[in-house]
């Protein structure tokens, strides 16, 4: 069960596609965060919708808001992942240890080995303010996203 709106966003540290360590907590105090969990890269819908991020970027990646993208792939297919698509913003791995990350927010799929679709908006203070969670076949719409942003 994924975590509730109202709750502290658990801390999670996990490489980017550069091998860089990337923490949550960077952002506290400094800009709210879009943490978008999807299940694998270079697959259909997961590709249209971080491309579809990506032609939208100014309003995910800001002064004011920073988008971390999390999945179960290997830094190193994140890499190519995001050099194949042109994706200039952290593209995180939680492939080891195997989904903590997406475990600690509730949306791993044990069966399915990687996790749900699910974005979690993040305020400021390191406060879930906003989700969705869809099934793993279902795209989530990028202008519920700015909507939820735009009433913090």
């Amino acid at each position: 069960m994924a975590i509730d709106v109202g709750t502290k966003a658990p801390e999670i540290e996990l490489k980017n596609q550069h091998g860089e360590l990337v923490k949550l907590s960077d952002f506290r105090g400094e800009k709210n965060v879009v943490l978008l969990f999807y299940p694998f890269a270079f697959t259909g819908v997961c590709t249209g919708e971080l491309c579809a991020l990506r032609d939208e970027l100014p309003a995910f990646v800001n002064d004011d808001v920073q988008l971390l993208a999390v999945s179960n792939d290997s830094p190193f297919s994140l890499r190519v992942f995001s050099e194949q698509e042109g994706l200039s913003y952290p593209l995180l791995s939680d492939f080891w240890p195997h989904g903590e990350a997406s475990r600690a927010y509730g949306v791993f799929d044990e069966e399915k080995g990687c996790a749900v679709r699910a974005t979690f908006i993040i305020d400021k203070e390191g406060v879930v303010r906003w989700t969705v969670v869809n099934a793993i076949p279902d795209a989530r719409d990028l202008n519920d996203y700015v909507k939820a942003l735009g009433e913090l």
